[in-house]
């Protein structure tokens, strides 16, 4: 009832003030640019939602990864016999996790970014490789098509996957030692390298040239803030899931891997973590759903994501409603994809009684 009350009331409000409430400004000009891109203003506003879902996507996949990584090694040493190592992690964690994140990702635009980072004249250019100053990151990057070498990556995966099978097999049946990982970072390699060859790409190196760079890829100042505060906001969570998930796998576990003469890190890596991961991997897909979500903080440093671009269209005179309706579907369609791939992981990894 409260629903139907309220729709019949935005009903009215339309219809006095003559308001729009289709899609059809998708079409109209956007009338604004996206720095760092080749975005023209006079490109369509669907065009500009399309570069917003790019630059929250990038986001998105860049943080998980980043966060998986930071926050798995940062649980692990919260667990450290070394003194030095366990009070470190833990102080990271006590303070990055209780720190607002909105803060944070302003913190590291202003404070860090643009004060501490030099100006691009006087830019760091560790090992004549990268630019960095408070116009953004350079890093070395590749010339050619990044969706054939994506392609060949996607293909690589699949074959290691099958051979990984079939060494494993192999090894169960004849009780010899796998080298199915081995031989997945060789053929991973081997594609890569092969198709590098054979289709001419080449490096390209940043430098500085007048107020800007030239050569590699650059990363926006406001890109680099996000992903970093991010990251380090979602990994301090991790790294709590990863460690009470350690503790909860059965110290019999670990009593079993020191029986069989393992090293520590043999131990953590082949018995500890696999069974630990069973158990984080639900609550870790939550933190995924909220680093992505979180992402749309990036348009309080004027970083053009999903939230920014909606932002500037309505400023623009395009309608309010069906702009932040089409964004809110957006990222309820992204946070159902990233269910689905969490809760596949999740079902591969349970451990199935018998």
């Amino acid at each position: 009832g409260v629903i139907y009350w309220v729709y019949g009331n935005y009903q009215t409000n339309v219809e006095r003030s003559a308001v729009p409430t289709d899609f059809g400004f998708l079409d109209n000009p956007a009338s604004f640019t996206i720095p760092g891109t080749d975005f023209d203003q006079s490109a369509p506003v669907s065009a500009a939602f399309v570069r917003g879902f790019q630059n929250t996507m990038l986001v998105a996949v860049v943080g998980i990864l980043f966060s998986t990584i930071v926050g798995t090694l940062v649980g692990i040493a919260r667990l450290s016999k070394n003194f030095l190592v366990k009070t470190l992690a833990s102080a990271y964690v006590e303070i990055i996790r209780n720190l607002p994140l909105l803060l944070l990702i302003t913190f590291m635009n202003l404070a860090v970014v643009l004060q501490t980072f030099p100006r691009i004249e006087n830019a760091w250019q560790p090992f004549e490789l990268f630019v960095i100053s408070n116009r953004g990151l350079a890093l070395p990057w590749f010339e050619g098509s990044g969706l054939i070498l994506l392609l060949i990556f996607a293909a690589s995966i699949v074959v290691s996957l099958v051979v990984m099978k079939i060494e494993r097999a192999r090894a169960d049946r004849t009780g010899q030692k796998s080298r199915a990982g081995i031989f997945a970072i060789l053929i991973i390699f081997g594609f890569l390298l092969v198709g590098w060859m054979l289709l001419d790409y080449s490096w390209t190196l940043p430098f500085v040239d007048g107020r800007g760079t030239t050569g590699g890829l650059r990363m926006d100042p406001s890109f680099f803030a996000l992903i970093v505060a991010l990251v380090l906001y979602t990994s301090s969570h991790v790294a709590e899931i990863v460690r009470g998930s350690i503790q909860a796998v059965h110290k019999g576990q670990g009593e079993a891997a020191d029986a069989l003469a393992l090293s520590p890190g043999q131990k953590m890596r082949i018995i500890i973590l696999p069974q630990a991961f069973r158990i984080a991997m639900p609550a870790i897909g939550n933190q995924y759903l909220n680093l992505t979500k979180n992402s749309s903080l990036g348009a309080t440093i004027s970083y053009f994501e999903l939230t920014q671009i909606a932002q500037i269209t309505v400023g623009n005179g395009s309608p309010a409603v069906p702009a932040f309706t089409l964004t809110l579907l957006v990222y309820l369609s992204i946070s159902l994809a990233t269910s689905l791939i969490v809760n596949f992981f999740n079902r591969r990894l349970a451990l199935v009684e018998r």
